[in-house]
């Protein structure tokens, strides 16, 4: 035995590297399993308590259920992390096209946009999105049709037109490059496996995200420009006189809807001051009016709900109502009485009352930030422990934590709101000043929703909007049908192979057939080493190894016939097989090798988990082929027990 001790080693040590390998697999599939059943117990159990429970109200608390699990059992998300991970196909998740918003991207460099700008744009998008053409060269030559040169609008007066156009292409590739990286960094801290993120064309890039089940919240992730904002949240004694305005102009008991420049112009309008009553949500009103009599004397009252106390100005609006609304806001009559300074904004998440209604809260704010994210160096979602709600810290650079000091200083008792693209996700009132550049983000659902925030804040801000121009969703449960179809295929072909093998090569084949389970177990096993993606494709190049891996076992059975043949013993003719068949099977794989190489370089999707299954299984056939297989015949031979190759 000891002529065979370092071969032994070798093969135990591979055997024991797989199986540590895939003991993560193993466990991410029972934990996933357990979850499963944790959180179907927990809906039964809701659904039992609760007959009145919406579907979204559900899926908040089986949510919430899901990440105390994960909280308490770190071990959960480590074996996730270390499991042999699987494509879009195998798993589901989504497949997203998005297109960068080159037009947005151009309005915002162009140094005072005016109408003619605005008009000449929109129809070079137009344009664009009819012909492929790129918005830069249609909007040069609409302009040159124009007789405007790009100067006006671009760089300076002395550049030339060639000049600008070139200069506005290098700034739209660099913004597609630079949100492909940004989107790649955001989709690999998501800890999405294995992600396919492609460029299309000059502006599109495709997306693949398997495991994600939540579209929305992929959407958020992809989408989101990341801009940070801290507002400043106008108190009451100065949003209560301008909503007081809205609900004129828009009843029609203000007929002077002259420009409201600024503050100055709010205070010294007379108003009767607003009570905040009129506005609850009890119908019944100070004048004693009907329903349908208040809507009419006080339309804006009517949808933007007040606090009965009066303890803020801030306005509660029905779900159904936030569209209207917003039409209110926009009329030209009612941005005539607003100040141009302020603006009214929404909170990013609904809220429910305690009859089970859904609203969102507005508020007036600032149009102009005090703060952006520029300033961010770090974000981390975490638990508060002291609220045990869900929350994102973030850090700030020496000269962003000089300003946020004096901001808060500066505004103590008021409330500073935090907005990441335009949408408000907390208002927290300012206690005092804040040294050391330390804030924080509050209002998510839960802590997914806390780490999908701060991964959009330490990834950065895309250079301009994306827009989803294709989706498509591939299901959970046709995830695992094909799961279950491809294992079924691999252990029928496996059968088939070992079968064929057994009746033709008797004891040979036998030892070529065991030989076949340590092929998979080997191909499994680099595949979890590697963090590569096993696909339904892959699955297919299983498949295809463990026929092609008996290709070697027969080239050296049947040159150990050959060398039977000559009158030779079992074990000359085992080592001269072997020998002469070396040359072949080296010739054949590596040829084949190569072309999964090429395939794997060149293609995209699921070629490549074809050719990294297929060239996984190259190796592992030529070692089981080789090494574990010549082991067991030398083991016999030493014996002298009897080696029937048929």
């Amino acid at each position: 035995m000891k002529e065979f001790r370092f071969r032994i080693i070798i093969i135990i040590a591979a055997i024991a590297l797989c199986v540590y390998l895939l003991f993560p697999t193993y466990m991410d599939f029972q934990n996933s399993s357990d979850i499963k059943d944790t959180l179907e117990l927990k809906r039964e159990q809701i659904e039992k308590s609760n007959t009145g429970i919406s579907k979204t109200q559900m899926d908040k608390l089986l949510r919430a259920e899901e990440d105390s699990i994960l909280i308490a059992n770190p071990d959960i998300l480590k074996n996730k992390e270390k499991r042999v991970k699987l494509g879009l196909d195998l798993q589901g998740g989504m497949r997203v096209v998005l297109e960068v918003n080159i037009g947005k991207l151009i309005e915002k460099l162009a140094k005072n946009p005016d109408d003619v700008f605005k008009n000449v744009l929109a129809e070079a998008q137009k344009e664009s999105e009819q012909t492929e053409e790129s918005i830069v060269d249609l909007l040069a030559k609409k302009f040159q049709e124009r007789d405007i040169r790009l100067s006006r609008y671009f760089g300076t007066i002395r550049d030339e037109d060639d000049d600008i156009i070139s200069t506005l292409n290098e700034s739209t590739e660099d913004a597609v490059n630079r949100a492909m990286e940004i989107i790649r960094n955001r989709v690999d801290q998501y800890g999405v496996s294995e992600p396919s993120i492609q460029r299309q064309g000059g502006r599109r890039i495709i997306v693949e995200l398997p495991g994600v089940a939540r579209e929305e919240e992929a959407k958020r992730l992809l989408q989101g420009t990341a801009l940070l904002e801290f507002r400043i949240v106008r108190d009451a004694d100065f949003t209560f006189p301008v909503m007081q305005k809205i609900d004129d102009v828009l009843a029609g008991k203000m007929n002077d809807t002259s420009n409201v420049n600024s503050e100055d112009d709010v205070n010294k309008t007379e108003t009767t001051p607003t009570d905040t009553s009129i506005a609850s949500s009890d119908t019944t009103t100070p004048e004693d009016l009907s329903e349908e009599e208040f809507k009419k004397q006080h339309p804006f009252f009517a949808v933007a709900l007040l606090d009965p106390q009066g303890r803020s100005a801030d306005a509660y609006v029905k779900v159904d109502d936030r569209n209207k609304i917003e039409n209110m806001l926009n009329r030209t009559d009612v941005q005539k009485v607003i100040p141009n300074n302020v603006e009214f904004k929404f909170h990013s998440k609904t809220q429910t009352d305690a009859e089970g209604g859904e609203f969102y809260v507005m508020y007036l704010v600032n149009k102009q930030p005090e703060l952006t994210g520029g300033v961010i160096t770090d974000a981390m979602a975490n638990i508060d422990p002291s609220t045990s709600a869900p929350i994102v810290s973030m850090t700030m650079n020496s000269e962003g934590a000089t300003e946020w000091a004096r901001i808060t200083g500066a505004n103590v008792d008021k409330r500073i709101a935090i907005m990441l693209d335009g949408a408000i996700f907390s208002a927290p009132v300012v206690k005092g000043k804040i040294p050391g550049g330390r804030s924080q983000i509050e209002g998510m659902a839960d802590l997914k929703e806390a780490k999908l925030l701060e991964i959009v804040l330490k990834a950065g801000a895309l250079p301009a909007p994306v827009d989803i121009i294709e989706e498509r969703t591939v299901g959970p449960s046709l995830g695992e049908d094909s799961i279950n179809n491809g294992f079924t295929s691999v252990v029928l072909g496996y059968f088939v192979v070992a079968l064929f093998m057994i009746i033709y090569y008797k004891k040979a084949g036998t030892i070529a057939s065991a030989a076949l389970i340590f092929t998979v177990l080997f191909t499994l096993g680099i595949l979890a080493g590697f963090s590569a993606t096993l696909t339904l494709p892959g699955i297919a190049g299983i498949i295809l190894t463990i026929g092609m891996s008996v290709d070697a076992n027969v080239l050296i059975y049947e040159r150990i016939r050959e060398e039977i043949a000559t009158g030779k013993t079992i074990k000359a003719s085992i080592d001269s097989g072997f020998k002469r068949a070396n040359s072949a099977i080296i010739d054949s794989n590596l040829t084949t090798f190569i072309t999964g190489l090429i395939l794997f370089q060149f293609g995209t999707g699921p070629v490549k988990g074809f050719a990294v299954t297929l060239m996984i299984g190259i190796i592992a056939s030529l070692f089981s082929a080789l090494v574990v297989a010549r082991l067991i015949f030398d083991m016999m031979t030493s014996k002298n027990l009897s080696v029937d190759v048929g």
